[in-house]
C-alpha cells in the first residue's frame, strides 16, 4: 500500500510497502508524489513477477551506447562518459536493475562531486537520466525511473570570460596564422577558426562541420543544416568573416576549415598553453562574439544569429556586457 503525506517543511512524502519492500522519496507536489507511488508500485509487482530482466545497469548503458547514442548529435562526449564509467568499474555498472534505486544513484552523485566539477555531474546525469528512460519507455527493462527524487548537484554560476583583444594577438601568434598568408597549417587554421568564431558567435563543431556547399559569399551567409538543438539555421557573415573564408579557399575541396571538432580543440588549448594565457576555453569565443554582437543588433536578431530558443539562456549564460561601455552609451 502507497501512503502520501504533508511534510512540515514542504513537499510530499510518498511511502510504498508491497510484498516485504518499503520505498520513500520527497516531490514537490502531490501529485507527483502519487504518480511516482503508483510506478513504485508497478515496478514492485514486476519485480516479483520476474518482467525485469536479468540484467546490471552497465549492461543497460552498453545497449544504450550501442543502438541509441548513433542516433544523437555529439555521440562523442556521451559515448566516452558512459564508456569511462563502464571501464571504470563504477559501482552503479555492477548494480542489478531489479535491485537499482535513488539511493544508487545519489551515491554515485557524491562519489563524482568528490573529483569532478557540479558542471560534469549534471553533464553525465543528463545522459544517465536518458538511457533510463530509454529503458522504460522502449525497452521495459525498467518501470520506474530510479533517478527520481535524487537531488540535482546546484549547478555553478555561468562563465563570464571574456576574450580581450590582446589575447586574441598572442594566441594568433601562437598558432602562426597571419592576416595575409594563406594558412596551410593545421595550427594555423585553429587561429582563423578563433577569429572567424569571434566574428559569427558559431560553436567549434559548427565552424569544423561548415561545408563550402553551405556558404553563399553573395549574401554574407552561411547555413547550417543541423546544429546542436537539432534545428537548421543561417548565420550572417561580416566583411572580416568574409576575408577569413576567401584565405582559406583552395585549401579543402569540399570542408572549409579543414579540421575536426576534437581537434581543433588540442590545437586551440596548444596554442593559448603557449601564449602564457590562464582559464580560457575556445567556446569563450560564442560568449565575446554574442557580447560584441548585443551592440550592434536587438536581442532577437541576436538569437536568431546564435540559435538560441530560450533568451533566458542567452542572456544568463553568453551576454556579459562591460558596464563601462554600457554608461556610455546612456549620454
Amino acid at each position: 500500500m502507497a501512503s502520501i503525506k504533508k511534510q512540515e517543511s514542504g513537499g510530499w512524502r510518498a511511502r510504498v510497502r508491497k510484498g516485504g519492500v518499503s520505498a520513500s522519496a520527497v516531490f514537490r507536489t502531490k501529485a507527483e508524489a502519487e504518480a511516482w507511488a503508483a510506478r513504485h508500485e508497478h515496478e514492485i509487482s514486476a519485480r516479483r513477477a520476474g518482467m525485469i530482466p536479468d540484467k546490471t545497469f552497465g549492461d543497460l548503458l552498453a545497449r544504450y551506447i550501442r543502438e541509441v547514442l548513433p542516433t544523437k548529435r555529439g555521440e562523442r562526449p556521451e559515448r566516452l562518459r558512459l564508456q569511462r564509467m563502464i571501464d571504470g568499474a563504477d559501482p552503479l555498472v555492477s548494480v542489478r536493475l531489479d535491485d537499482i534505486d535513488a539511493e544508487h544513484f545519489a551515491s554515485w552523485r557524491d562519489r563524482r562531486l568528490a573529483s569532478v566539477s557540479a558542471a560534469s555531474v549534471l553533464r553525465e546525469w543528463s545522459t544517465l537520466g536518458h538511457a533510463c528512460q530509454v529503458a522504460i519507455k522502449e525497452w521495459r527493462w525498467l518501470y520506474v525511473h530510479p533517478m527520481q527524487g535524487v537531488t540535482k548537484p546546484e549547478p555553478h554560476k555561468p562563465r563570464a570570460r571574456r576574450i580581450s583583444d590582446d589575447e586574441v594577438e598572442r594566441i594568433l601568434f601562437a598558432s602562426g596564422y597571419d592576416y595575409d598568408v594563406i594558412p596551410i597549417t593545421a595550427q594555423s587554421r585553429a587561429g582563423a577558426a578563433l577569429l572567424f568564431a569571434i566574428e559569427t558567435a558559431m560553436r567549434a563543431g559548427e565552424i569544423c562541420g561548415m561545408k563550402w556547399s553551405d556558404v553563399d559569399l553573395d549574401r554574407r551567409v552561411v547555413h547550417l543544416p543541423k546544429t546542436k538543438n537539432g534545428y537548421s539555421r543561417d548565420v550572417p557573415m561580416s566583411k572580416e568573416a568574409i576575408r577569413i573564408l576567401l584565405q582559406l579557399q583552395g585549401i579543402d575541396a569540399e570542408s572549409v576549415f579543414a579540421l575536426k571538432a576534437e581537434s581543433l580543440d588540442t590545437l586551440f588549448r596548444k596554442a593559448r598553453d603557449r601564449a602564457l594565457i590562464e582559464g580560457l576555453h575556445f567556446h569563450d569565443s560564442r560568449r565575446e562574439a554574442l557580447t560584441r554582437m548585443a551592440a550592434k543588433v536587438d536581442v532577437m536578431t541576436l538569437a536568431k544569429i546564435s540559435g538560441h530558443r530560450d533568451l533566458r539562456i542567452l542572456l544568463a549564460t553568453y551576454y556579459a556586457p562591460n558596464m563601462s561601455d554600457v554608461a556610455g552609451m546612456l549620454d
